[in-house]
């Protein structure tokens, strides 16, 4: 979260790591106020011998919090729905879980351009090198996943035909009807 305040990092940015710490860990813990917080975390500000400049306002403490909730909240929902595919697609073959993980990377590199172009800047040459850069990545990994699948599929199909010619054999299908349904499990005309 190293966000600038018109054009310098915030004070909540600067302080060392060890009080940023216990500030992100207060404002996760939630078992003290904002206020009592900030009273800790002026403290350890003044403790580590840091100019009175460096204390946190309410104000400064509650746009950090503030920050600090919509991100959780982003997780947690991020979490929430990665639970629901996950136990939707448990039970599917990998392909499917890799094609919607690929899906999802893709909107939200969409909604990132989408973003950049909203802003009425000239777009970044160095984000649309890095969106390309992961498109050519996505792709690449649709294209092994579909590859992967299809390797899956073929051996499942080999596997299911030597099972059946083994069944047609022992029913009492000549040599020629089990070949047949083999070839017919495998696709081959």
């Amino acid at each position: 979260m190293a966000e600038t305040t018109r054009g310098r990092r915030s004070k909540v940015d600067l302080l060392p790591e060890k009080i940023r710490k216990r500030l992100d860990a207060g404002l996760r813990d939630g078992s003290i106020t904002q206020l009592e917080l900030l009273d800790e975390v002026n403290a350890l500000i003044k403790a580590a011998g840091l100019p009175e400049e460096t204390q946190l306002s309410r104000a400064g403490l509650n746009r950090y919090a503030t920050k600090m909730e919509a991100v959780g909240k982003s997780l947690r929902e991020m979490r929430e729905i990665t639970q629901v595919w996950t136990a939707e697609l448990g039970d599917k073959p990998t392909g499917e879980v890799t094609k919607f993980i690929l899906e999802m990377a893709r909107s939200q590199l969409f909604k990132a351009l989408l973003a950049e172009s909203e802003g009425g800047e000239p777009a970044d040459v160095g984000m649309i090198k890095d969106a390309m850069l992961a498109v050519q990545r996505l792709e690449s990994a649709a294209m092994a996943s579909h590859k992967r699948e299809k390797e899956i599929r073929a051996a499942f199909a080999a596997e299911a035909a030597e099972a059946a010619e083994k069944v047609a054999s022992k029913s009492g299908l000549s040599r020629e009807q089990a070949d047949a349904i083999k070839r017919e499990i495998l696709g081959i005309a």
